[in-house]
């Protein structure tokens, strides 16, 4: 039985190595961060929240802009799914032509705490909402502008081909071996109420600081590019607080909109 899990893990992990490209967080990372955020909701909140996005859960919604990717009606979100920072400042000459998350997150936050917005549009504008502010806090989502985003950094992990955003997306995060609930719950133990003030009282470019902040841990890779046990050793530890980062700062977003 072991065996065949090991098997089947292993295939998983092949599988999500070999087709996760530009997008953020993998499944598992978007599920725990919706997970932890909607634990921390006062009730107010979490019913409207959850009445907007109805049947879909807040956990499950965070992959539903990776899922239209598809769709060529929203080809013009393309890009809001990342933003270019060569030193944790926002600079919107930097950025693509089409938007970055930087501008979409605050546009779209605005729109919603307006209202008058139908109840399907509302409901697409959230899940957008949710999608990228769990996005950037992928370090890899505030990019140089120079590898896209890590896409260009060719590596082998445990011996199979892939690249460094992928890595941070879902590699890292699969190899754990454990559902989004176990890892969600493992994470949200970590939980205090000092963590969430230090996260709540930083504004959106201190969130862009912190993911620059990473960078020369993120990109000291071994001169083969081969990572394996070390590698995730020293640096998982960031995929964790970067995650835990993310439930609090989106939890934060929607309690503002939906007092």
């Amino acid at each position: 039985m072991k065996r065949i899990y090991s098997i089947s893990l292993a295939l998983t992990l092949v599988f999500t190595l070999g087709t996760t490209q530009a997008f953020a967080w993998g499944q598992l990372g978007h599920y725990l961060i919706g997970l932890m955020a909607e634990k921390q909701l006062k009730k107010s909140t979490r019913n409207k929240v959850n009445s907007l996005l109805y049947p879909v859960s807040l956990s499950k919604s965070g992959t539903w802009m990776d899922d239209i990717r598809s769709d060529k009606s929203y080809d013009y979100a393309t890009t809001w799914h990342y933003l270019n920072s060569k030193n944790g400042e926002y600079d919107s000459n930097t950025q693509e032509k089409t938007g970055d998350a930087y501008e979409a997150i605050q546009r779209i936050k605005a729109e919603l705490k307006k209202g008058g917005l139908d109840a399907k549009t509302e409901a697409e504008k959230l899940k957008m909402l949710i999608h990228m502010i769990e996005d950037i806090h992928q370090p890899l989502h505030v990019g140089t502008g120079t590898d896209k985003g890590g896409n260009d950094v060719k590596i082998e992990f445990f011996g199979q081909p892939t690249n460094l955003h992928s890595l941070w997306d879902s590699g890292m995060i699969d190899r754990q071996g454990m559902s989004y609930t176990e890892l969600g719950a493992e994470l949200y133990r970590r939980m205090t109420p000092q963590l969430q003030a230090k996260y709540r009282s930083a504004t959106m470019q201190d969130w862009l600081k912190e993911a620059v902040s990473y960078r020369p841990q993120v990109y000291n890779l071994p001169e083969n590019k081969k990572i394996s046990y070390p590698y995730l050793y020293q640096n998982f530890s960031i995929a964790e607080e970067r995650l835990i980062a993310a439930s609090v700062r989106l939890a934060q977003v929607l309690e503002e909109i939906y007092p």
